[in-house]
């Protein structure tokens, strides 16, 4: 087992927070940030507001004239679960609200790269569109908002990607990340992003008289499709995305879920009354996701926007299955680029700051997967590249706390003149292009940025903990407690304890996880526990081991009992 330094949050309960919540939630909600009680509230008026979006009203104005004039609109998303789900909420919102002659497009990524490239304005052009409409995109795509010009189209760019030195020639730009935006809430996702474009445009039909009242409706019955897109882009649940993604669960409970996000849920085996942001982030999201990594994101698409169960459950089936082959390729890669650190670990100890990986036969919309995988397991950002197009390769990576990846790529760039092709992304993830004949030259310009910025502490894998638990609260009470006091997600932590226990019973469950029966150092009720992925020697019976973990509802067979899902063991 690999020794782990462990420390925990320290969290002074500011007085108006205590007495509002029960005392373990103030603890850990103090520890995440929140100040006063005023700050869970997750109601839809505790929303920033829109008028707070300065960039709105310019959007708003293109959209209201392409509804005047009869224009068609062609939606460009991006092929991930964030790109579908902001494709999907425009597709289900603006034709209710008069708009005729809407579609969508989305890029091949294996064929047309990320964004709205001139390739991708090509494709879109075939509906004769008047205006381009891009969804978690385009804030980078100046040569495709370019040749869109000079077909004579308009491009709107709603993205919340961080932007560039220069911006796009759109006829607008909606992006919180945009210099001298004032929004405040620069987190959203894209389809947090559309949500407030629609919400912005909803107001301003509604006030001239042009739609009824009741038509906002339309929009808070899709607030499904934005909770699913905003945990599954792993964006930081600050309040605003918080409140997004609990209006967005709750209606997912009630059962007003669309048909498409109740078979997500229900293909991967999680029941829609009981949802909760880790269902959308670990079950939904990866199905949806399953179609721009292997095959084309327009079938999670059509599964968002069918209007009854089957086709729905049709569409849902298949992505599932997409998502087992995802789990197959990514698992060989996965060993693979294992075998790769732990030779790169013989030849130079310790490992570098920041790892690149890359092999010729991976696979391009599964590298990012590895790329987090191997950053959970080295505590090191990665990129993990895949062949691409005309001796190109294609990267992916995945940083952690005090790396922002996306101006550690700039810096790389500036430092290295026509090292980087192009590159895109935010504080955790991003991805590039790269001349293969420079792979090793990244390497090395990579390494030595990630060593400027990251501290011995979090290349040792120091592990932040919420403390210790009492033994009494390991039950059920507790867990729902816990589970029902998120959305927990990016940057609002579900609650990690850690405790010293006494193994009563290993053993191996289904293919490498660990199912153990635990008792606390100082009492003897045992619990039940599990670490997923664990890897050989397991513990001995009777060993004391200190343990992180997680206090989790499982729901078996229709009984609910709790249990520790372990996310790391040591000796005590």
């Amino acid at each position: 087992m690999k020794v782990r330094p462990i420390v925990s949050r320290e969290a002074v309960v500011p007085d108006a927070l205590a007495g509002h919540v029960p005392p373990l939630l103030a603890r850990l909600y103090a520890a995440r940030g929140v100040r006063a009680a005023a700050e869970l509230d997750t109601s839809l008026s505790r929303l920033v507001p829109v008028g707070a979006f300065a960039a709105l009203p310019a959007a708003v104005e293109r959209l209201r004239r392409a509804r005047r004039d009869g224009e068609r609109i062609v939606i460009v998303g991006d092929y991930d679960a964030d790109g579908a789900t902001s494709t999907a909420l425009l597709m289900r919102v603006l034709p209710v609200l008069g708009f005729g002659g809407v579609d969508f497009v989305i890029p091949n990524r294996f064929d047309y790269g990320y964004g709205l490239s001139p390739e991708a304005v090509t494709l879109a052009a075939r509906a004769a569109p008047d205006l381009i409409v891009t969804v978690d995109n385009g804030i980078s795509s100046h040569a495709g908002v370019d040749a869109a010009r000079e077909r004579g189209i308009d491009v709107l760019v709603t993205d919340h990607h961080l932007p560039g030195d220069t911006l796009p020639a759109a006829c607008a730009l909606v992006n919180p990340n945009i210099a001298g935006e004032p929004f405040p809430h620069k987190s959203l996702a894209g389809v947090g992003v559309v949500f407030y474009l629609l919400a912005a445009l909803l107001r301003a039909l509604v006030d001239d008289g042009e739609v009824d009242a009741g038509a906002q409706s339309h929009l808070t019955a899709a607030l499904d499709l934005v909770a699913l897109g905003t945990v599954a882009d792993v964006v930081p649940l600050d309040h605003n995305n918080r409140i997004l993604v609990e209006q967005g669960l709750r209606r997912i409970r009630a059962g007003h879920a669309s048909p498409g996000v109740h078979a997500l849920l229900a293909v991967a085996g999680r029941e829609p009354a009981r949802a909760t942001a880790a269902d959308l982030g670990f079950a939904a999201g990866p199905r949806l996701n399953a179609a721009g990594r292997l095959d084309d994101m327009t079938v999670g698409i059509r599964c968002l926007l069918a209007s009854d169960h089957a086709e729905a459950m049709r569409l849902a089936s298949g992505l599932d299955a997409l998502n087992r082959e995802r789990r197959t390729l990514e698992a060989r890669m996965r060993d693979e680029a294992e075998a790769h650190v732990a030779r790169l670990a013989a030849d130079e100890h310790p490992l570098p700051a920041g790892l690149t990986l890359y092999r010729e036969d991976w696979h391009q919309g599964v590298v990012g997967l590895v790329a987090s995988r191997m950053r959970e397991r080295h505590h090191r950002p990665v990129f993990a590249f895949a062949p691409g197009d005309g001796g190109m390769l294609k990267g992916s990576g995945r940083s952690v706390p005090g790396l922002h990846l996306r101006d550690a790529l700039d810096r790389v760039a500036v430092t290295h003149p026509g090292l980087v092709a192009k590159f895109g992304g935010h504080a955790m993830a991003a991805g590039l292009s790269l001349d293969a004949t420079r792979l090793q030259t990244f390497r090395d310009a990579f390494a030595a940025e990630a060593e400027r910025w990251l501290s011995p502490e979090v290349l040792a894998g120091t592990l932040c903990t919420d403390g210790a638990l009492d033994p009494e609260a390991l039950d059920l009470d507790t867990a729902e407690l816990l589970r029902d006091a998120g959305p927990w997600g990016q940057h609002f932590d579900e609650p990690l304890f850690q405790g010293e226990f006494r193994v009563h019973e290993a053993r191996e469950v289904g293919r490498g996880h660990l199912k153990m029966t635990l008792s606390p150092a100082d009492a003897p009720r045992p619990v039940p526990a599990i670490a997923f992925g664990w890897p050989e020697p397991w513990p001995d019976t009777g060993a004391r081991l200190v343990v992180v973990y997680r206090l989790q509802v499982n729901e078996w067979q229709g009984r609910r009992s709790v249990q520790l899902l372990v996310e790391h063991l040591q000796p005590a």
